[in-house]
């Protein structure tokens, strides 16, 4: 089975729009956590050329960065879920309580 790594920080909100996207898309990931300081994500350098997040590993082994890129190529590559519109509505609840 083909999956998704992405590299990313559970504070940082471009990761969050992305692993929202991958689940409304259906799409199985392996999320990779980072260093909080850009300065010591020495791995995500040597991958991406760049310290900042999101990036993805996509199924053909292309490194994807920055969430404008990675949303775009998930929307032209996978179609949503039945249930996006659901998943989507459950975060804009979630979002509200924050």
């Amino acid at each position: 089975m083909a999956y998704i790594e992405l590299f990313q920080s559970e504070w940082c909100p471009h990761s969050h729009a992305v692993r929202a996207r991958l689940t409304e898309k259906g799409v199985d990931f392996i999320a990779r956590q980072v260093p909080a300081e850009p300065e010591d994500r020495h791995e995500l350098m040597e991958l991406s050329g760049s310290n900042e997040i999101p990036v993805v590993v996509v199924e053909d082994g292309s490194v994807i960065s920055g969430e404008d890129e990675i949303l775009d190529y998930l929307e032209h590559r996978h179609s949503d879920e039945p249930d996006a519109d659901e998943h989507r509505r459950k975060d804009e609840e979630k979002a509200s309580f924050g």
